[in-house]
């Protein structure tokens, strides 16, 4: 048998032979790449407030997701898609690009504000609850309707959006800014990363309640990096040592094959398979951390064959059409998860864009690290595209070490080539392309994450890498525990926020039995401020994920404020039809006697109504 060198040789002519062959190709790819970064970049820009060009009206410095109001309407602030949108602007700044440094002081003043926003899933003061609100309206006002709340990605991914800038702030000398306005605003997140990691929420789609292993990859990288910031600004930072524990915890989404994205409560049709465990490492993505750091890099073995496993799912023509004929070792069309059922289910360009970011992280570990090691759990991710691979390490020495970082870089080519053949002329890119013919952009049109997508995956294939921030010989605790730090809260007024104050709340928990169609909402208006004075626009929205069949059931624990003075709720529940209809509102008040409010921050019930919908049925528009 010939040696590994022998065949790494005559791959290497064989890889030069196709690569002739395809230059064509090639030669298009970058033109592609050329013309549609600066598209994307200024599709970015007209996407935020107060100046983006397809947003008017949006609020200073917020990020909406995108311009479709109808279809679906998207016409909304996320937490989350802000933090990530910025990553990459921030990352554009550093590299180079200063003009964004006003934006991204916008930025800092429009989460100030939105930390203080009231919602349906609490406030600030006393407890953070609010900060896992996932959206809001265009200029930074609460959203009122049924969601998938709360979301415990949108604070640490701001977080480490922030201390991104904030570390490159310090390197020029502006620490004192940094501690003044920012770290504020930074501090508030942490807190509530350490009070709630343990705590479920909704996934990175906003689907299903449990944990999520995107959430706990970002929440272990804010509370490292937040703790190192603490320690240069001299200040502590109590959230942060909980960073052990999350990172005991993510060790466990790995099942023996494949990363489990989510532990979902209650019943689901999920297996697992989720590109929320590709988008995970690109924002835990350090090129200078081991292979096998246990904050699970996108070059550790598990992830190498989790992305395999990930990918291998939508290469069955039967789920997706558009990716027949397609061979083992080519780029294809990505969707979320295989049971998709969302638009019927279609290609993103986010996560086809993040396929192809995703594998050239990998080869930027592997040049920082100087080589390439196959281990038993990931060579069938390298025997895809080098079928004569084998466990070992492969150093620069070594010829199959540039065989094989070849072949990876022209697989992870393959993958923008995706993009770009489904990708308009114009360069816009919506949410989703169709997964059959004739494969045209489907859903929310000129998607703020698509265009963000494809500048972070040119950052990476042009070599642009983020600096360090993983602990050395860091260790796995031997034992996982699910503990919490209950975090202390404050308004970032130096960065903008208005100066708030604690309220004294009475937590009580309404529970509705109503069965109801889709598209129909169930609200709470009453007496007190929290259940809008009796406004039906500004009442409190019922919960439905507990929706069963046998148990029609919507719910929420509602932290109530009363008017000086009472003590005695009025209150009503009231069905928010579909398309435009009236609203059904009950005839008849109902009667609670809150208990004693209190300002500690307890999270306590202090009262429960457990109740039916005493009214008529609604019945859907047929809009």
């Amino acid at each position: 048998m010939p040696s590994i060198s022998n065949l790494a040789l005559a791959g290497l002519l064989a890889a030069g032979q196709g690569a002739s062959a395809s230059l064509v190709g090639a030669i298009q790819l970058e033109k592609f790449i050329k013309q549609e970064t600066p598209i994307a970049l200024q599709a970015v820009l007209d996407n935020i407030g107060p100046d983006g060009i397809k947003v008017p009206g949006a609020g200073r410095g917020l990020v909406i997701a995108s311009p479709s109001t109808s279809d679906p309407d998207y016409f909304f602030t996320w937490t989350r898609d802000a933090a990530l949108t910025f990553r990459t602007l921030i990352d554009d700044f550093v590299f180079g690009n200063k003009a964004l440094e006003p934006l991204i002081n916008d930025y800092i003043y429009g989460q100030a504000r939105l930390q203080t926003v009231s919602n349906p899933s609490g406030t600030l003061l006393p407890n953070g609850a609010g900060l896992g609100e996932p959206k809001y309206m265009k200029d930074g006002s609460r959203y009122n309707g049924n969601w998938g709340r709360p979301q415990r990605d949108g604070p640490p991914l701001r977080a480490i959006s922030l201390i991104q800038y904030s570390n490159y702030l310090v390197s020029k000398g502006q620490k004192a800014r940094v501690k003044d306005e920012i770290w504020p605003i930074i501090a508030n997140d942490l807190a509530y990363v350490g009070q709630y990691w343990n705590s479920t929420g909704f996934d990175l789609w906003e689907e299903v309640n449990g944990a999520s292993f995107f959430t706990t990859q970002a929440q272990y990288r804010s509370l490292v990096e937040g703790e190192a910031l603490a320690k240069v600004l001299g200040l502590p930072c109590t959230a942060c040592t909980e960073a052990p524990q999350v990172l005991c915890f993510l060790q466990s989404y790995w099942n023996g094959k494949f990363i489990t994205a989510n532990f979902i409560q209650g019943n689901h049709n999920r297996g697992g398979v989720d590109a929320n465990t590709v988008l995970g490492p690109l924002v835990a993505f350090d090129p200078y951390a081991p292979c096998d750091s246990p904050s699970l890099q996108p070059c550790h073995p598990r992830m190498l064959a989790n992305f395999k496993n990930f990918v291998d799912t939508f290469r069955d023509p039967a789920l997706y059409p558009i990716n027949k004929g397609i061979p083992q070792n080519k780029g294809i069309a990505l969707g979320r998860y295989p049971e998709d059922i969302y638009y019927n289910g279609n290609p993103w360009y986010l996560i086809t864009l993040g396929s192809a970011e995703y594998l050239y992280a990998a080869i930027a570990s592997w040049e920082k690290s100087g080589g390439i090691t196959i281990t038993p759990t990931s060579l069938p991710f390298f025997k895809d595209l080098y079928p004569l691979a084998r466990v070992g390490t492969f150093g620069k020495l070594h010829p199959a070490y540039y065989l094989i970082k070849g072949l990876v870089k022209t697989y992870a080519d393959s993958f923008v080539a995706v993009s770009q053949k489904y990708t308009p002329k114009d360069g816009m890119m919506a949410e989703q392309f169709l997964k059959v013919e004739p494969f045209t952009p489907i859903s929310a049109r000129n998607l703020t994450w698509s265009f963000a997508a494809f500048v972070g995956m040119n950052h990476r294939r042009q070599g642009h890498l983020p600096p360090s921030w993983v602990p050395k010989n860091v260790k796995v605790p031997d034992v996982c525990v699910g503990t919490s730090v209950k975090g202390t809260y404050a308004p970032a007024t130096q960065a903008g926020a208005p100066n708030v104050t604690i309220p004294c709340i009475s937590n009580v928990l309404f529970q509705l039995n109503a069965s109801t169609y889709y598209g129909e909402n169930l609200y709470v208006v009453g007496n007190s401020p929290t259940l809008g004075s009796w406004d039906l626009e500004t009442a409190y929205p019922l919960m439905s994920s507990r929706y069963t069949d046998e148990r029609p059931l919507w719910f929420a624990t509602i932290p109530l404020e009363m008017e000086e003075g009472v003590s005695t709720l009025r209150y009503k529940y009231a069905r928010q039809q579909d398309c435009g209809q009236e609203w059904i509102v009950e005839e008849e008040e109902r009667v609670l006697e809150v208990p004693a409010c209190v300002k500690d921050g307890s999270e306590e019930v202090l009262a429960e109504r457990d109740e039916a919908f005493n009214g008529p049925a609604g019945s859907p528009g047929g809009c």
